[in-house]
Order: C-alpha cells, then structure tokens, then sequence
C-alpha cells in the first residue's frame, strides 16, 4: 500500500519571544495588562529567542543528510517565522536550496480575542464572568469572545494533517508554530482524549524551540500512521548552553 504519511514530521514550538519575557514581567509585578505594543502576529523573538533557534538550527544541521528535513511549514507569525528562518541559515546552502518552505496562516497562534494582553489577573478583574466560564468549561471547548478554543485550533489542523498527506508523502517535514498548535498536533496524531492532552498541558509548558517528534511506522493502523518518538525535546539547547525557557505565549489564562 502506497505510504499516506510524511516519514517523519518535527513539531517545534518557536524560540522565546518579547511577549513570553513581558508576560512573565507583568505576572510577577500582579498587574493586569502584559505591557507589548505590538499585534500578537508582529511580536519578535527575544535576543534569547534567536540564540536558541541557532542552537536547534546547528542540531539540524548536524544530522546526515538523508535526515535532515525536506519541507518546512511555519506560522506566519513573526516569532515563528523568525525561529524558522534562523534554523534554516544553519543548514548547508545545497540543504537549503532543496528545502520546500511555507507560511501557513493555519498553523497561527490560538487567537485569544478579548482576553488577548490580559494576565491572569486581568482576565479575573475585567472579565470575572468569562474567568468563571473557562473554570468552568475548560481551556479545550471555552472560546472567548472574538477569539479561538482549542477545538477551533484542532479544527484547522484537520486540513494542515490533509495537505501533509496530499502534498508531503514519504517527505521529512518541519512545523514551527505555537505552544497551543503543537499540543493540538499531539492530540490529533497520538489520538489523544481531551483529559490525556489537558493533562500533558498541566505538566508543563511546552518549551521555547523544543522538538516533539514522530517517524512513520508501517505497522500502526490501517497502512501505517506516525509513531511518536521524542516528547519536548530540549537537549540541543542544553548541549549548547543555551537556557532552556517555557513561558505562556498571550494572554497568560489559568490552567483547565
């Protein structure tokens, strides 16, 4: 049977950016606005950020050649963009020239509407009855007005999973996108329940240039499907001594 699936599909999450460094800023001070100027799609790496995109771009590099990626599919938003863009300068100029890369507006950040630039705090005080909502539902069905649930985000990687298994076949594909897509990646190909991806959520942020990874196996499902093969992989930034960060991208919402 013809292989349906990439033969193997990187998920990184992009490097520290100026909201996670304002976000964590704002958290500790108690206040109730996270203090960026800039659209959510516009906000930029952190000088941290790009080191730690050239640390995991040198890992990628030093892979052989026949494991390197092949296609690379980012957000279009600028931290992650910038996080692709960086890696890819790491590689060989002959890597380079084979490489298929794509902006894909679905792989965007989760869009937080209202309760975007708010901290915890601030969602509490300005918005107290969609605060007791989200407790209520759960960050997986709960939308905030003019924004996105994860059901939503899920949603449209639903088509992102078509294109990979129409136009990317046999390919070793690369995704930087967001924390929220990556556990929603997770979800869909590791077939998880709401309860078991909330509950990898719980356990911890997804760091900053981390690498979740699945490689193709024959003998998964009916003509074969990814196995999962590495889970918020960090160490080439620690190989590298680059510090290794996990903070919320906007707005800082509790846990469901």
């Amino acid at each position: 049977m013809e292989q349906q699936w990439p033969q193997e599909i990187w998920l990184v999450r992009h490097g520290q950016s100026a909201g996670n460094v304002a976000r964590d800023l704002a958290e500790a001070a108690a206040g109730h606005h996270i203090d960026i100027a800039d659209r959510d799609v516009d906000v930029p790496l952190s000088e941290l950020g790009e080191r730690q995109a050239e640390a995991l771009g040198a890992w990628f590099a030093a892979l052989p050649p026949g494991q390197r990626p092949t296609v690379v599919l980012h957000s279009p938003y600028v931290r992650a963009a910038d996080t692709a863009n960086i890696m890819m300068q790491r590689l060989d100029q002959d890597s380079r020239e084979r490489l298929v890369v794509e902006s894909d507006e679905r792989l965007r950040e989760k869009e937080f509407g209202v309760l975007d630039r708010l901290t915890t705090h601030g969602i509490a005080h300005h918005f107290p009855e969609l605060y007791e909502q989200r407790q209520h539902v759960g960050k997986f069905y709960f939308r905030p007005p003019g924004g996105e649930s994860w059901c939503d985000v899920i949603l449209r990687l639903r088509s992102v999973i078509d294109t990979l298994n129409r136009e990317y076949r046999e390919e070793r594909v690369l995704i930087v996108a967001h924390q929220v897509t990556v556990n929603c990646f997770r979800y869909l190909f590791e077939h998880l329940s709401e309860k078991a991806i909330l509950d990898a959520d719980r356990a911890g942020d997804v760091p900053n240039c981390s690498v979740t990874s699945y490689e193709f196996d024959p003998a998964l499902g009916k003509g074969g499907h990814p196995a999962l093969r590495l889970v918020n992989f960090v160490a080439p930034l620690e190989a590298s001594g680059t510090p290794v960060t996990a903070g919320k991208d906007l707005p800082a919402a509790p846990k469901a």
